[in-house]
């Protein structure tokens, strides 16, 4: 078993089975998104064709959705599975959010919460997506104004009630829509199907990975994750590799993976935020490079699916900083790699 060609095929880096960006995401189950621009490469790129067009039209239908979920975090899921995963991790989600606001002296109560979304329902009947700052006026013609961090907490408990989730897409800003109007084929299930399904979405699209890399990614407790894995029963495939056991479901790739393949993946991106052990495809030297001790993820560079060095553009041409300067590169695999890159984003 070779674990990182077998990730590269199921996360879709190399011979994505997909056309639509809704169906890249529905297959990964969740991606990060905490970079609003980056987001949209992260599932692009995942693409047969990577086509801004064509995330757009996804996500302002509502096909694709970004709200926080997973390790109260951002995450862009299908928009017919918010409400199962919603109900799946809101627990866990409340008390990681309330844990900061407690940190930070912040105490809203019930009628508060209550009042505050009763004013978003009402100015989001009126508008199809409203931003934060429609938010804070609404409040302010109602006798309610607030600091920007109250605010956002209070949109951030209206996402785990269910209310809000992501309005149109806008370059730049995030927009908020209700999730009755947006998702109206939403569905919740029973928690026992809802925890198969997530399992089942992660060894899938994420497999080699551990019991612990499934924790983490989903926040959920590890009996939880257990049972899930005991719910998927022969689905799931267990291999040892070097003294770890790695999962993988019975529908992920194995074959197809060839040599000199560049990737410039995007900050969060799940290749390594999706793992608690990383190692597997970076070197625990390097690994200052790709994230700090923080949270925060920077832009690296694959080759054949292992971490060798940091990308960046700031409007610019895309710069290259390998962390070895004598490792050796696919030049036009590189360039390939680049040019993709800026037909996507229109340069």
């Amino acid at each position: 078993m070779n674990p990182v060609s077998a990730r590269l095929l199921n996360q879709q880096l190399i011979g994505s089975q997909f056309t639509f960006p809704h169906d890249v995401v529905e297959w990964m189950g969740a991606l990060q998104a905490q970079d609003y621009k980056m987001m949209r490469w992260a599932v692009a790129m995942r693409c047969k064709r990577p086509s801004l067009k064509a995330f757009t039209k996804d996500y302002n239908a509502g096909r694709i959705v970004r709200t926080h979920l997973f390790r109260t975090t951002w995450q862009l899921v299908a928009g017919e599975d918010l409400l199962w995963m919603l109900d799946l991790c809101r627990e866990s989600a409340l008390r990681g959010l309330h844990s900061w606001m407690k940190t930070n002296g912040v105490s809203i109560p019930e009628a508060e919460q209550e009042a505050v979304q009763q004013v978003f329902a009402d100015l989001l009947s009126r508008k199809k997506s409203a931003l934060k700052e429609d938010f804070a006026s609404a409040l302010l013609d109602k006798g309610m104004d607030m600091s920007d961090q109250r605010l956002s907490y209070h949109m951030r408990l209206a996402e785990y009630s269910g209310l809000l989730c992501s309005g149109d897409l806008t370059p730049l800003r995030r927009t908020c829509a209700l999730v009755a109007d947006k998702l109206p084929g939403a569905r919740s299930l029973p928690r026992e199907e809802a925890l198969a399904l997530l399992t089942r979405k992660y060894f899938r699209s994420h497999g080699p990975a551990t019991l612990q890399d499934f924790a983490w990614w989903s926040g959920l407790g590890l009996n939880d994750c257990r049972k899930g894995m005991e719910d998927l029963g022969s689905e799931l495939i267990r291999e040892r590799w070097k003294r770890m056991d790695l999962f993988s479901h019975q529908d992920s790739r194995i074959r197809g993976f060839r040599s000199g393949c560049v990737h410039l993946l995007p900050p969060y991106d799940e290749y390594l935020i999706g793992y608690k052990t990383r190692h597997v495809v970076l070197h625990p030297d390097h690994s200052h490079r790709a994230h700090n001790n923080s949270g925060i993820f920077w832009p690296v560079l694959l080759r054949d699916g292992e971490v060798i060095g940091n990308w960046n553009t700031s409007g610019g041409p895309v710069e290259v900083d390998l962390f070895n300067e004598k490792a050796s590169l696919n030049e036009e695999a590189l360039q390939n790699e680049i040019n993709r890159y800026n037909l996507f984003i229109g340069r």
